[in-house]
Order: C-alpha cells, then sequence, then structure tokens
C-alpha cells in the first residue's frame, strides 16, 4: 500500500513536463525542490508548513556572493514570480543572461553605481535597451537591499537615458484607415485584424487574447496583461459586422498579434480563420503589398 502523501503537499506539472511539488497553506505555495522522499525534502516540507523561508542551494558552478547567484535567487521570490507579468519575466531573463555572461562571477557585493551607469553607457546607442537594463537592475538591486543581502543599492541615484529626440511611433490618420479598408474589405481576415485594434482600444497583447469566451450580451470583459486591471467595452454595431463578415470561429480572434513583426507576416491562423499550415515568411503581408508599413506602430497608437 502507498505511503499516504503528507498534508498541503500537491504534485504538478510544470511546462517542461517535470513533476514539481508545492506546499500551500494560507494561500501561499512554497515549492519544495528537493528530491520527494530524501531528508531534505522533508526539512524544506517542514519550513514550508511554518512559513519559514529556506535559502535556494546554489548549483556547483554557482558561487555564493557572486551575481549570477543573486540573480537565481532574487528569480526565485514571490517578487519575481507573482508580481512581474510574464513579457516583464522574459524580458527580463535575456537581459540578465546577458549579464551573467558579462559578469556572472563578479561578487555582487563589489557593484557599484559606477559599474551601472557604465552598463547604460554601453548601451547608450539604443536607448530602450538602456533603460530596459536600468529597470531589470534596479529591480534586481532593491530586491537585495530589502532583505539586506547588500547594504547599499548601486542603482540609487543613477539617471535613466536620454530619451531619442524624435516622433516616435508615427499613428494611422483617416486617409491611411480608408485605404487600407478599401484593400481589404469586409470578410478578409486583414480587416478583421485591423477593426478589432481600431474599436477596442485594447493594447496588442491584449487584442491577441480577446475572444469569444470574454463576450456576453455584447460587451467584451477581460484582465489585461500588462496591469491586470479588469476592463469591460462594448462591441461596437461596426466591430460586430465585421466579426461576422470575416467569418470568426475560433478564439482568441487575433493570434497573429503575438508575432512582434507584423509587417513582415501575419499568421495564417490570425483572425480565427482555419488554415492548413502555418503562413511562411516569405509570403506577403498585408501591410507589404499595401506599404503600410507601419502596422505595428499603428497597434500601439490607435488606442490613444
Amino acid at each position: 500500500m502507498p505511503k499516504p502523501r503528507p498534508p498541503y503537499l500537491s504534485r504538478e506539472r510544470n511546462r517542461h513536463g517535470t513533476s514539481v511539488w508545492y506546499v500551500r497553506v494560507g494561500g501561499k505555495r512554497v515549492r519544495i525542490r528537493e528530491t520527494y522522499g530524501t531528508p531534505e525534502f522533508d526539512a524544506a516540507y517542514q519550513a514550508a508548513l511554518a512559513g519559514k523561508a529556506t535559502v535556494k542551494k546554489a548549483a556547483p558552478d554557482v558561487a555564493a556572493g557572486t551575481l549570477k547567484w543573486l540573480i537565481d535567487q532574487y528569480r526565485d521570490t514571490a517578487a519575481w514570480q507573482h508580481e512581474l507579468s510574464k513579457a516583464t519575466r522574459r524580458q527580463r531573463d535575456n537581459i540578465y543572461k546577458q549579464v551573467i555572461a558579462a559578469s556572472g562571477n563578479v561578487r555582487y557585493a563589489l557593484i557599484t553605481r559606477a559599474d551601472i551607469e557604465r552598463g547604460r553607457e554601453r548601451r547608450a546607442a539604443t536607448p530602450h535597451q538602456a533603460r530596459h537594463f536600468l529597470d531589470a537592475m534596479r529591480a534586481l538591486f532593491r530586491w537585495a537591499h530589502k532583505v539586506r543581502h547588500i547594504k547599499h543599492d548601486p542603482t540609487a541615484g543613477v539617471e535613466n537615458p536620454a530619451r531619442p529626440k524624435n516622433e516616435g511611433f508615427k499613428p494611422w490618420n483617416e486617409e491611411d484607415v480608408c485605404s487600407y479598408e478599401q484593400r481589404w474589405p469586409l470578410g478578409t481576415r486583414q480587416r478583421v485584424w485591423l477593426d478589432v485594434l481600431l474599436y477596442t482600444g485594447l493594447r496588442r497583447g491584449d487584442s491577441t487574447r480577446l475572444g469569444r469566451q470574454h463576450v456576453r450580451h455584447g460587451t467584451a470583459t477581460l484582465t489585461t496583461e500588462k496591469t491586470g486591471t479588469v476592463v469591460s467595452l462594448p462591441i461596437l454595431p461596426v466591430l460586430q459586422r465585421t466579426l461576422d463578415a470575416g467569418r470568426v470561429v475560433t478564439s482568441p480572434i487575433l493570434s497573429a498579434l503575438k508575432d512582434s513583426r507584423l509587417q513582415r507576416r501575419l499568421s495564417a491562423t490570425s483572425f480565427g480563420m482555419p488554415h492548413a499550415r502555418p503562413a511562411s515568411a516569405s509570403q506577403p503581408t498585408a501591410c507589404v503589398r499595401l506599404r503600410l508599413r507601419d502596422a505595428p506602430k499603428m497597434a500601439r497608437r490607435c488606442r490613444r
């Protein structure tokens, strides 16, 4: 007869197919990383029940006190796992990978404000990347200061890079929209793509998630990806007419918008219209054929 599982302990399978163990007490969930059935697992289980924080063991090739070790510790916190959106974690993960490759073995306690400023200046040619770098390092060292891994935050007082002096993303005007509508009439998936963005005002990421499951009695309600705010918006008659004519049959309505390079390709399954296989990068797109290569820019600005 199998041994009964201890209380509050559950096993789940992650996206990699690996079994992971969690202890859930009082609404809080703590992951147990040790091997099930070992004394180390039992000790971690008892610590989780008691609400005691356990220090994540560094991998054999990660020395405690290094910047890589600190990043690994930060990734195992609620501040990282629950307070940041999936998109933000993915973005900062890529930044941390670059930082680890360049300075992973540096002692984090020795990092100074000058080091952070040099990292910002190395990215000066791309101000947006420099700002994302600062945001990632600020989050890391503010957490480290809060839990007393460091006495002073080296990111404190570091100024943001100057914004580029240009007009930014150029929104479409009425003439652009009319040209697009003439090229892609009702009944085309390209028209659905435009009208969902134009008549909902949703961000590009939220538009990709909008589907029939969000609509009740002519009103769409969903939680925004960026801020977690619940928004409700009417499905305007002009949009409903487009959806009906476009023969939208699946959900979400827009699946292609997760591809940030919309001017290069539109997914064949976009706008809920099934196809035999995905579109290839060589297929001409609506934006290329119409020479309106500001499609992603319009997606950012049509909601403003």
